[in-house]
């Protein structure tokens, strides 16, 4: 019933994007600080091409789109990862190492958060 309404499901394999969001995610959250970084660097570039006057609504918007550019340079860099993996492990050692990389830069993200808010 789903392939009905997604007619692309032919070309589009599941195991590339699952593997790729796996670690683009798990480099997301390690290099959170550079992520940050990032998001901060996106939206002020955007605000510099939009009119001076925001508006609220205007300033949600650059701020949402920031976020999304931020995520490109994570994914192209998961997209390689992946890719690699794919050629020397297999497709399924790929993204089993990418959900382990999520859960390892998860644990990494809340024990470094654990010791910002103690420290």
């Amino acid at each position: 019933m789903i392939t009905e309404w997604l007619p692309l499901t032919g070309w589009i394999r599941v195991g590339p994007v699952a593997g790729t969001a796996l670690w683009a995610l798990a480099f997301y959250l390690g290099f959170s600080p550079l992520a940050d970084r990032l998001i901060d660097r996106c939206y002020r570039w955007l605000q510099t091409l939009g009119p001076s006057r925001l508006t609220p609504r205007r300033d949600a918007q650059t701020a949402a789109l920031a976020s999304l550019a931020s995520l490109v340079p994570f994914l192209i860099l998961a997209g390689l990862v992946y890719y690699g993996l794919t050629v020397s492990l297999g497709g399924s050692w790929a993204v089993s190492t990418g959900l382990l990389a999520c859960m390892g830069s998860g644990v990494y993200e809340l024990g470094r958060r654990d010791g910002q808010a103690s420290g």
